[in-house]
Formats: C-alpha cells, sequence, structure tokens
C-alpha cells in the first residue's frame, strides 16, 4: 500500500489562520481543532479529560477569564450559541500531536500530522524571515550612508504591512 504524503485533507492556509501567539506559545483552540477533526469540541475535550497525564501544561492549557474576554472582543460580537459558556483550552504543537493518540481515528491521525506539518512550516518560514533580516543588517552596516534610502526601503517593504492592501477594480 503506497501512501501519497502530499494529499491534504485541509489546506495549511486555513490551519495557520487558526494558529494564535498565546502566552508566548503558537497555539490551537479546543474548538477549532474539534472542527478539524470533524468531532464535538465536548468530545474532544472528554477525550482529553480521561487522558489528563498525557497532556502536561506545555501541551494544552486553559486559558483564564481576562484572556477569554479579551478573545471574545478580538473576534467579534457573540452569537447564540456560537461560543461556549467554559473556558477554552489550548493546545500547542506537542499537544495536537498527542490528540491524535486520545482520539484514534484515521482522520485524528492524519489532520494532527498536517498540523504538526504546518506548524513545523510556519516555523521555517519566520526562521528564514529572520536569517534575511540579520542578513541585511549586515550588508547595511558594511555599505556607506549612500546606500542608506536603498535599505529603508527595503526594511519598510520587510514590514507585513508595507504593501498597500487596495482593493483590485476599478473604482
Amino acid at each position: 500500500m503506497t501512501k501519497n504524503t502530499n494529499q491534504q485533507l485541509i489546506p495549511h492556509e486555513r490551519i495557520i489562520g487558526k494558529i494564535y501567539m498565546i502566552r508566548g506559545e503558537k497555539v490551537m483552540f479546543d474548538r477549532d481543532l474539534a472542527e478539524l477533526y470533524n468531532v464535538e469540541t465536548k468530545a474532544l475535550n472528554k477525550a482529553v479529560k480521561r487522558n489528563l497525564d498525557r497532556f502536561p501544561e506545555d501541551f494544552m492549557f486553559q486559558l483564564n477569564e481576562k484572556e477569554a474576554k479579551i478573545l471574545r472582543y478580538q473576534f467579534g460580537t457573540l452569537e447564540m450559541g456560537q461560543y461556549s459558556k467554559y473556558l477554552p483550552y489550548v493546545f500547542t504543537e506537542q499537544g495536537v500531536a498527542m490528540l491524535s493518540a486520545v482520539l484514534k481515528s484515521k482522520r485524528a491521525v492524519a489532520v494532527s500530522i498536517q498540523v504538526v506539518r504546518t506548524f513545523v512550516k510556519l516555523r521555517e518560514i519566520l526562521s528564514t524571515h529572520k536569517q534575511l533580516q540579520e542578513k541585511m543588517e549586515k550588508i547595511e552596516s558594511k555599505y556607506d550612508k549612500n546606500f542608506k534610502i536603498v535599505f529603508q526601503m527595503i526594511a519598510s517593504l520587510m514590514k507585513e504591512d508595507a504593501m498597500p492592501k487596495d482593493k483590485i477594480g476599478f473604482k
């Protein structure tokens, strides 16, 4: 039986859109993971609670009330039934990997592998960006002030929001 490693259940972009930075960690919410695994959030959390010994603090943690409140404001107005009355759990890359062992379905294993690969890809992208910035700083220090404006322009283009985001089409 041959396996196609390029086959994706979920596009990387969709997974990246569900990764958040909380307490200095890149994490995914229980509800987002439940959606990816095609299970209810309640079922996912029950499976985790039955296996708490597999989820130390660096694999999973529960948001406190202040964090949950801030995130609710960021996600916009609450619609009836859209958000749980319980504080959400978030999972780090290692926690996501452990979920496949707890949920024990083929889809859970496949999705977990894909999510972990996305975390790795994201880490590589961030590393490459940092290396590029360091190289630019070295080059900038070597050359005289004549090229200062060129380096300033390149630096401004490297910033995330540097490019204008005008709508395409007729005005």
